[in-house]
């Protein structure tokens, strides 16, 4: 049995339907609220089970008879959850880490990651740590802007990072989880070709069918803005790695998807094209 949490996001969804496609066998998907997950289109074979990462008890039914486990880091008390799979029987969990632990490792979120995989390599049972970089899905913060027809104001317009579609993670998770060779093993996570902010931009313009203004601002504006959202520290670090402090192995393109899953990695023009409604 395979417990997925996160199961209805970016790539818990995509993940279950990967499991599914390949006949991965019994299948869970963790979810608050199974009833609205099935209501909203929740793939047949799969069973939604109630479970709240914040409050890692909740998650004991769900892991009654769980072998393998998939988990995000940083959503929950992850000690609190590794344990309690520990002590259910599970024997595998891939973890989706961040690929800052290792280009920025001084930074509170990337070091808190670090303390996530030293809980798992610590915890007695077989692991993978998948270290994505920046998603492609974080452009879905632009989307309100986007529908009203606003300038999209964001900093760093022009440096680019190699972002990765939420999809290309779940395939290389749906490989650690169901193949042998992964146990004990980290992959860093790229998509196939840096792309800056402003072309990001470009790119959903294209799939929404009109233009799309850009402008860039400042970092101090930036920072307004996502400390709201995010707290002062978790804003100053967002802002280091897309941009104000950004190093070779950040930069990097890796090869890793295409190698784990035998298929390119998908391109943010893709995504752009599979999520243009969330912009119209």
């Amino acid at each position: 049995m395979i417990l997925v949490t996160g199961a209805t996001g970016n790539i818990g969804g995509a993940l279950v339907r990967e499991l599914l496609a390949a006949g991965a066998g019994p299948l869970r998907g963790l979810t608050r609220d199974p009833v609205r997950a099935r209501a909203t289109g929740f793939p047949d074979g799969a069973e939604a089970v109630h479970g709240d990462l914040a409050r890692a008890a909740s998650l004991r039914p769900a892991l009654d008879g769980v072998r393998a486990l998939f988990l995000v880091s940083r959503v929950g008390p992850d000690a609190e959850i590794l344990a309690a799979a520990r002590e259910a029987g599970v024997e595998r969990v891939v973890l989706v880490s961040s690929l800052t632990s290792l280009t920025h490792p001084h930074l509170g979120p990337a070091g808190e990651n670090l303390a996530v995989e030293r809980s798992l390599r610590d915890s007695g049972m077989a692991w993978t740590i998948l270290r994505p970089t920046q998603f492609a899905s974080n452009t879905l913060l632009w989307a309100d802007t986007i529908r009203a027809r606003e300038t999209v104001r964001v900093p760093y317009a022009d440096i680019g990072l190699p972002t990765i579609h939420p999809a290309d993670i779940a395939s290389v998770a749906r490989a650690a989880l169901t193949g042998a060779g992964h146990e004990g093993r980290t992959y860093e996570l790229t998509g196939p070709a840096r792309i800056t902010p402003r072309q990001q931009i470009g790119a959903i313009a294209a799939a929404v069918g009109r233009d799309v203004a850009c402008a860039e601002t400042d970092r101090r504006e930036a920072h307004r803005r996502l400390a709201a959202l995010l707290g002062d520290e978790a804003a100053d670090a967002v802002l280091d790695v897309t941009g104000g402090d950004v190093n070779d192995e950040l930069l990097r393109v890796r090869d890793t998807v295409e190698r784990i899953t035998g298929a390119p990695a998908r391109t943010f023009r893709q995504w752009a094209g599979e999520n243009a409604a969330a912009f119209r």
